[in-house]
């Protein structure tokens, strides 16, 4: 991909031109990364406190009991947010989900075990060890470039 940037100073707003011959996933994500208007804010809530995660701290997300809590550094925070919103928005921060209830941080893997038949056991930095359902397996080892 080639970027161009042109400085001109008679432009008052910013404009993004993108020519290409056919609309494919990178397109798709470039003009989803430029109309996002999420913040990049993520809120968990410890003893009542609201505090700031960054995503680069966060091991893994994952719902329990009807409650979305995001793991980091040895504390379980609550979030506020479904799972499926978050993993849209973290998908840029190397997350990647692995069963219907749980989101991974690929920066904070120690090793992928994938001696067992069917399925793949995934230790976290943290020593948590949690498996990647069947239906998200052929996804890991994509990304993994398996």
């Amino acid at each position: 991909m080639q970027v161009e940037i042109k400085i001109d100073d008679s432009c008052i707003e910013p404009r993004v031109i993108i020519i290409t011959d056919k609309v494919n996933d990178e397109i798709n994500d470039i003009l989803n990364t430029l109309s996002s208007k999420t913040p990049e804010i993520i809120t968990g809530f410890y003893n009542d406190l609201a505090e700031i995660l960054s995503p680069d701290n966060i091991i893994h997300i994952y719902s329990a009991g009807g409650k979305t809590f995001a793991s980091v550094s040895k504390k379980e925070y609550i979030l506020r947010r479904r799972l499926y919103e978050l993993e849209e928005q973290l998908t840029k921060h190397s997350f990647v989900r692995i069963s219907n209830s749980e989101i991974i941080n690929l920066k904070k893997v120690r090793n992928f075990d994938l001696s067992l038949s069917g399925t793949i056991c995934v230790t976290l930095s943290d020593g948590t060890a949690t498996y990647v359902s069947r239906r998200y397996v052929s996804k890991i080892k994509k990304v993994l470039g398996l």
